[in-house]
This record gives C-alpha cells, sequence and structure tokens, in this order.
C-alpha cells in the first residue's frame, strides 16, 4: 500500500521556524505545510494590503521560505501553505523571487486564489451567525469576507506540477488533505476516505499541540524536551491510516493521550465536523499506541459536502482602551484594589464614555473573577484596567488615567503601560458554495 509521509511545519502564524527544517532535514517527508492562518489573521492582514498593494501575506515568509527552500528543492519535499492570507498572488511573487536569488529558478510556485468573497457579501442579507444581524447591518464597518475553501483547488496545483503551493482562506484540514487526495488520486465524492482525511488534517494542523506542547502540565502530564519541541510528522497511507510521529531524538511526545486531546481540540459535534470538501463523522475514530512516539489512527467517516461555505467576516467592532500599573511588596493587593477604585471614580467624574469595563487585578482574579480568585495574598499584583469606546479619542484616556497613579494615586506603583487601539473582531455567514470560484495562477521562479 503507497504512504506519504507530511510534515507539519508551523500551527500558527508565529510558530517556531527550526522545528520545520527540523522536518524538511530529517523527517524523510514528500511534504511539508505551514498551517498560519487564525480567523482575525485574515482582516488584519486585509487592513495591511489597504495600505500597500504588494502586502498582506504572513509577514513571516520570506523567514521560512529562506529556511526551507534549498532542503524541499533539493530533496523534492512540496510546500503547502495559508501564509498567503489576504494576498497568496503577492505571496507567490514574494516566493518566487527568493528563489530565485536563493539559485532555484526552476521552481513552480501556485498561488491558490477565489477566498475573497468581500463583493458576494457585502450590503448583503446574508445573516451573521453570532449575533442578529446582517452583512448588510454591519454597514461600512466590514474589512473583509473570506471563504473556507477546500482542498480541491490545492491539489489540482500539485497535480500540475506545483513545487510551492500558497492559498488565502482555507479550511485547516484541507491544507493536508490536498496532498492526500494528490497522491493517491482520491475521489472528491468517497465521503469516508475525505472524512479520514480530515481527521489527519486535524490531528496535524496545529504542529506542536499534538507533540506535547499545549499538552504539558508539570506534575500531572510532564513532557521532556520542550525548549526543542518537534514538530509532528503525518505518516498517511492510500486507504486513510495514520501514524503520527514525530523526527527520531526531538523533544515533545507522541502518545495516545496527546492525540486524544487534539482530536477533540475545536470540535462542536464530532459525528458532524462540517468542512468544504465533507462532513467528517469523528466518532468512530481509534486511536492506539503501536510504539514510541508511534500512534495509529483509523476509523474517519464522513458524508456529503454542505451546499455552503463558511466565510469568515472581519470587521471594525469598537476601540479599547488599556492601562496597567504593578503594585508590590506588603499590602500590595489593598493597594492595587484602591488604585482600581480611584480610576473607576476617575472614569466617571471626567466622562470617559465606555460600552464595557473591566477592572483587574492580575495574579488575583483577572481569569476567574472575585469568586474562584486566589485563595491566598500574592506578594506582587498588576492593575489593569480595559475599557471599549466608539472612539479611539475615548479609549486613550482610559490609559492616561491609569498612568496618573504614578503620583495621584497609592504608594508604590510603578511599571506603568497604556495602549489604544481599534478592535477587529470576526463574524460568519454562509455563502452558497457556486458564489465561490477558487482558481490556480502560476509564478515561475
Amino acid at each position: 500500500m503507497r504512504k506519504i509521509r507530511i510534515g507539519s511545519g508551523a500551527g500558527y502564524s508565529g510558530d517556531r521556524i527550526e522545528p520545520a527544517v527540523e522536518l524538511a532535514e530529517k523527517g524523510d517527508i514528500q511534504y511539508l505545510v505551514f498551517e498560519c492562518l487564525g480567523e482575525r489573521t485574515v482582516a488584519l492582514a486585509q487592513q495591511a494590503r489597504m495600505k500597500n498593494p504588494d502586502s498582506g501575506f504572513d509577514p513571516l515568509l520570506e523567514e521560512r521560505m529562506r529556511a526551507v527552500l534549498p532542503i524541499c528543492a533539493s530533496k523534492g519535499i512540496k510546500i503547502v501553505t495559508n501564509m498567503g492570507a489576504a494576498n497568496p498572488e503577492a505571496a507567490a511573487r514574494k516566493t518566487a523571487e527568493i528563489a530565485k536569488a536563493m539559485g532555484l529558478p526552476k521552481l513552480k510556485i501556485a498561488a491558490i486564489v477565489g477566498d475573497d468573497v468581500l463583493d458576494a457579501c457585502k450590503g448583503s442579507d446574508l445573516p451573521v451567525l453570532e449575533f442578529d444581524s446582517t452583512m448588510r447591518g454591519l454597514g461600512n464597518k466590514v474589512l473583509s469576507a473570506n471563504a473556507y475553501l477546500g482542498a480541491e483547488p490545492m491539489a489540482a496545483a500539485l497535480r500540475d506540477g506545483a513545487d510551492v503551493v500558497i492559498t488565502g482562506r482555507a479550511s485547516d484540514p484541507a491544507l493536508f488533505l490536498a496532498p492526500m487526495i494528490h497522491a493517491f488520486g482520491w475521489s472528491m465524492s468517497d465521503w469516508n476516505l475525505l472524512g479520514q482525511g480530515i481527521v489527519v488534517g486535524h490531528l496535524l494542523e496545529c504542529a506542536g499541540q499534538i507533540t506535547g506542547g499545549y499538552f504539558a502540565d508539570p506534575g500531572f502530564k510532564d513532557v521532556e524536551g520542550l525548549a526543542r519541541l518537534g514538530f509532528p510528522i503525518g505518516e498517511v497511507s492510500e486507504d486513510g491510516t495514520l501514524v503520527v510521529t514525530k523526527v527520531d531524538g526531538s523533544g515533545g511526545e507522541v502518545s495516545a493521550r496527546t492525540c486524544k486531546e487534539q482530536l477533540l481540540y475545536e470540535v462542536h459535534d464530532p459525528k458532524r465536523y462540517l468542512q468544504p470538501d465533507v462532513v467528517a463523522d469523528f466518532s468512530q475514530v481509534t486511536i492506539e499506541e503501536i510504539g514510541r512516539d508511534r500512534v495509529r489512527v483509523t476509523g474517519g467517516q464522513g458524508t456529503p459536502r454542505p451546499d455552503t461555505l463558511k466565510v469568515s467576516v472581519g470587521y471594525v467592532d469598537s476601540y479599547i482602551g488599556e492601562g496597567q500599573m504593578s503594585y508590590a511588596g506588603s499590602n500590595a493587593v489593598a493597594r492595587g484594589r484602591l488604585a482600581l477604585d480611584i480610576v473607576r471614580e476617575r472614569l466617571k467624574l471626567t466622562g470617559v464614555v465606555t460600552s464595557e469595563t473591566r477592572f483587574d487585578l492580575i495574579g488575583v482574579d483577572s481569569l476567574h473573577g472575585e469568586t474562584l480568585g486566589a485563595r491566598s495574598e500574592p506578594y506582587e499584583v498588576r492593575v489593569r484596567v480595559t475599557g471599549r469606546t466608539d472612539s479611539l479619542r475615548e479609549a486613550v484616556r482610559i490609559g492616561n488615567e491609569v498612568e496618573t497613579l504614578y503620583t495621584n494615586g497609592p504608594a508604590g506603583g510603578g511599571g506603568a503601560t497604556k495602549s489604544a487601539r481599534d478592535v477587529v473582531a470576526v463574524a460568519s455567514v454562509l455563502l452558497p458554495r457556486e458564489q465561490a470560484t477558487p482558481s490556480v495562477r502560476f509564478v515561475e521562479a
């Protein structure tokens, strides 16, 4: 039975780069996938593209490509990534420029376009899924609308000889599914194979999470070598059977317990995991340790794909103002609480208009509130005041009031910081899939 080995080179935009180099050098892989695109990342990238038409792709694209292109080219490893963000064509041109400068002019680089569906969505009556509104109701606040594309256009690019495939918004598991479709010739209507392929992609998409990174909890779930954590390799057979492993000698752990946690990550209904290519069913998945850092995964199934594509809509929601100040030593908590009381009253006295505020003592109650907060008094705390406003000017005033605690508040305050920024929020709509028309565009190095 034919097999391929897929390396997961990144689990988010700012991820480490050296584990991907290790995969290319020592992983005996045929495909290296960089999953770098979060929900808000596309909207932020669209903002960058508005300022500069040649930008809007992942800020680490150049550094990553310089690190792995020579190794991958020498070994015939194909690269698949969503580092195109809001501008896959510009990312492909930049990659071609890097390849040429590094003496790799024969590389074929493909950009997948068509996920930008702003024109189809803006001003429409498509309902927002998270709250009571429509695209028309969001009005001029909308920055972007990007459909989650499936694996088919990426697989087509690989079929046509692409060495590097760069997409924008796509389903995360689809980045891994595309090499399977290409390598094994899977039918786009074989729902059970596609469903198992989504299991593979879902397990690999977050890179170091499945090799013990996000999993580790000292004294309960100890993991060795996290400072040089190895990223996962998916050894996939033609029937979809997966063996998760990593480079021998790298840090971390691949075990049944790390795989089970990752399988459940961000899954609402394991029987109906909605994807652009298939509705995957994880309910019959079997996970079995078959050796040190080797876990076999089988049992994924699927049913026909949805008639709609999920669209991630980025919009300017509001502004956030924030100020922080530290207090340490005896009576630190009491001084911190007094500082919060002062700022709370100052915001009222000066008429700062907010729709929402928070007054936290980091280290005491900032995550779980007063009811479940710290049971013993810490020796140091950090005051944090945040407020949501309708204008940047009002947001700035919040941090300013915290800063004035230096000379107008409790004793011993220090390390003040303040900031004000716009809030780019994300909502979702469902778009009939025929209104998104992905295509492949090649760029020669």
